[in-house]
């Protein structure tokens, strides 16, 4: 049997200049500096103790605005050399110009690529235009007259897989062991790209130890949205994760990233004893705290309650109660205040989850066949047969399905003598 897979050509991006930071004017542009306690991704990290790099802002002009529209007819994406679909989120300075024509000036961030170099990323101005065009375009925004371009941006198309031909584990539906990630599923940014890898890594490792790929619930991971996204409803244009995507974006916060997902990466062998026995030890210390926390009275108030309404904090609380609460570092007590004060909204999320769940649990053949059933769309019919989603959770997801196609569904599910009925009707029309 043949077996293909399909592909497309239609995501372009334009891609930033490089600027050498020697040749910067900073005293034209407004400082930008970092954080000044910040926050490490890892909670294996304690402290990050090397000095924050600033950015810059300058901004563009009239006169950026009118040398690039005297220059449209040289640009890939406006000449029709390059006809497929960009980013919206992240448009070339040609689009901004363009299709924001009423602004006078669009901001540019100047970002230093890293301490061991004088690179610096332009953030706002990506451009397909010609390399003459850039050099007389930065010599028309502040700071950056006698800039040197270190590199140029540049257009660039690419052909992508619709991720829809892929299960939630990114294995492809059509050839066993063949598993896709990042670009190649229509995706734009490093981040997507490393998620989506992680996902099919991690599910191909498994799979050869005889065990199920790895799928992450839109309730446990950004990542699981970014997935179900990408395999439930495809992609149009290039995707970029967003955190309004998720619909549980309250328990999805970064300061519990380390609860929601280690027990999951222990499990599946990818997450080692020490770092599991120091997530462990984080995890009691939170509840003990808690318990703490509970135990206090201001008045006829018990501490989480005070710590529930919005002016107060973990600090005030601690200022309060020096000799209970001095035994918890201030990572635990801002842990205990987020989940005191979010908690309401946790319980009612945690609601959806449960229904969602409900739905989850209505798993879906590989084969079913959804040309049986008679009264469902023709539409509905397509895009049932070529997503194939596993359950009816997914299958309500998918773009153009309405809760009446899934009702369908789940009665053919749920219901021998419609099935049998159906095929009935099938094998008379065959004759």
């Amino acid at each position: 049997m043949n077996r293909s897979i399909d592909w497309d050509s239609e995501l372009n991006g334009s891609k930033l200049g490089r600027l050498n930071s020697r040749t910067i004017d900073y005293s034209k542009t407004e400082i930008q500096p970092g954080d000044e306690a910040p926050q490490p991704f890892s909670f294996m990290t304690d402290a990050l103790p090397h000095p924050q790099m600033p950015c810059w802002i300058t901004y563009t002009n009239e006169q950026v605005h009118e040398l690039i529209r005297a220059n449209l007819h040289r640009a890939p994406m406006y000449t029709g050399q390059i006809r497929s679909s960009g980013p919206r989120y992240c448009p070339s300075i040609e689009d901004k110009v363009v299709r924001f024509s009423d602004k006078d000036r669009h901001q540019l961030f100047l970002e230093p690529e890293g301490r061991s170099t004088q690179e610096v990323y332009v953030n706002g101005i990506s451009t397909s235009l010609p390399r003459d065009v850039q050099d007389q375009m930065f010599k028309l925004i502040p700071g950056l007259e006698k800039a040197q371009i270190m590199r140029y941006g540049y257009a660039v198309e690419y052909d992508f897989c619709p991720p829809d031909q892929l299960y939630p584990w990114l294995e492809t539906k059509t050839v066993q062991g063949l598993y896709f990630a990042g670009q190649l599923n229509g995706t734009t940014g490093y981040e997507e790209a490393g998620a989506q890898g992680l996902v099919a890594g991690a599910s191909a490792a498994l799979r050869l130890k005889g065990h199920d790929g790895l799928i992450l619930k839109r309730d446990e991971a950004y990542i699981g949205v970014l997935v179900d996204d990408l395999v439930t409803c495809g992609v149009d244009e290039p995707y970029r994760m967003f955190t309004s995507r998720a619909e549980y974006r309250m328990m999805l916060r970064q300061d519990n990233a380390d609860r929601r997902l280690t027990p999951i990466g222990h499990k599946l062998g990818l997450v080692s004893e020490d770092r599991y026995q120091r997530f462990i030890d984080k995890t009691e210390c939170i509840e003990s705290a808690r318990r703490v926390v509970a135990s206090l009275r201001i008045g006829d108030v018990t501490g989480d309650r005070f710590l529930k309404r919005n002016e107060v904090t973990w600090k005030q609380l601690h200022e309060m109660f020096p000799e209970s609460l001095s035994q918890f570092p201030e990572e635990i007590g801002l842990q205990v205040e987020y989940d005191t004060k979010y908690a309401g909204y946790i319980s009612r999320q945690q609601v959806q989850v449960e229904r969602q769940q409900r739905m989850l649990d209505k798993q879906i053949p590989k084969n079913f066949d959804y040309g049986a059933i008679v009264s469902l769309r023709n539409e509905a019919r397509q895009k049932f047969s070529r997503v194939r989603p596993l359950n009816l959770d997914q299958a309500g997801r998918i773009s153009g399905i309405t809760p009446s196609d899934v009702a369908l569904v789940l009665a053919y599910l749920e219901n021998p003598r419609l099935r049998n009925l159906a095929q009935m009707e099938k094998e008379d029309g065959a004759e």
